[in-house]
C-alpha cells in the first residue's frame, strides 16, 4: 500500500548508530525528517550526509530531528561516518538507520515487497529508489515525500523551507506561493471570508477572487 501525505507514519523499531531507537518514540512531540539512501560508500549519499551534517543546527531551530537510514548494517554507516567527514568536512551529528533487512525500506514502500530480506549482495542500483525524504509532524502524520534519482543531489535548503511552510500553514489558515521564502507574503485560505481576514491579518490584496495575499503573520 502506498504511503501518503496525513498518512500516519509507519512506526518501526531499529538499530541506528546511536542505539535502538522506536520511531514514534524517538520523534517524541517535535519534528522529524526520515532521508534514505541505496547504499553505504556512494558518491552523492556522502555528499547528502556530510550536507545534513553541516545543517543540523538549522533543522533544530525548527525543533526537526534528522535520521538517516542505508540498505546496509549499522556496522557499515559507523565505517562510512569517517568518508563523510572527509569528504563534507562535517562529522555525521545524527542517527543513521541500519535496514540490512530491509525492513524499513518496504515499510516505507521505497522497496517492494519481492526484494528479499537481506542487503548482502544487493548493488546500489537494485536500491535506487531508496531515495526519499519524509518530513513527519509532531502527530506523526507524512507532511512531505520527496524522491530523488541516484543521479541528483538533494536540495536540503529546499526542505529547510517546505518545513517552515508547513510548519507556518500549521498555525495560521495561510498557504505559501511558488518559490516563497520566509517573511515573503502569503496567501490566505479560502475557507477564511473578507471580514475575518480583515481580522485575523488586518488587510490583504485580492489579486484574484480567490487569490488573497497578505503579510506573513506571526505567533
Amino acid at each position: 500500500m502506498s504511503l501518503r501525505i496525513n498518512d500516519i507514519a509507519p512506526d518501526f523499531a531499529a538499530d541506528t548508530t546511536d542505539g535502538p531507537i522506536q520511531f514514534h518514540d524517538w520523534i517524541g512531540e517535535g519534528w522529524a525528517v526520515l532521508f534514505s539512501h541505496p547504499k553505504d560508500f556512494t558518491p552523492i549519499c556522502t555528499t547528502e550526509l556530510g550536507t545534513m551534517a553541516g545543517l543540523k543546527g538549522e533543522f533544530d531551530k525548527r525543533n526537526a530531528k534528522i535520521i538517516g537510514i542505508s540498505v546496509d548494517p549499522v556496522e557499515s554507516h559507523h565505517k562510512w561516518k569517517g568518508d563523510i567527514q572527509k569528504a563534507s568536512g562535517h562529522k555525521v551529528n545524527y542517527p543513521m538507520i541500519g535496514d540490512k533487512e530491509l525492513k524499513v525500506a518496504k515499510l516505507y514502500d521505497m522497496l517492494p515487497a519481492s526484494a528479499g530480506d537481506s542487503s548482502e549482495g544487493r548493488t546500489p542500483a537494485d536500491n535506487q529508489t531508496v531515495r526519499s525524504v519524509f518530513v513527519v509532524g509532531p502527530d506523526k502524520k507524512v507532511k512531505l515525500i520527496l524522491t530523488y534519482p541516484m543521479t541528483t543531489g538533494r536540495n536540503f535548503a529546499e526542505i529547510l523551507r517546505a518545513i517552515d511552510s508547513i510548519q507556518l500553514t500549521a498555525k495560521f489558515p495561510v498557504s505559501t506561493p511558488a518559490d516563497w521564502q520566509p517573511g515573503e507574503d502569503v496567501v490566505i485560505a479560502g475557507s477564511v471570508s473578507d471580514e475575518d481576514a480583515v481580522k485575523r491579518f488586518g488587510s490583504f490584496e485580492a489579486v484574484l477572487p480567490y487569490i488573497r495575499k497578505t503579510k506573513q503573520p506571526s505567533a
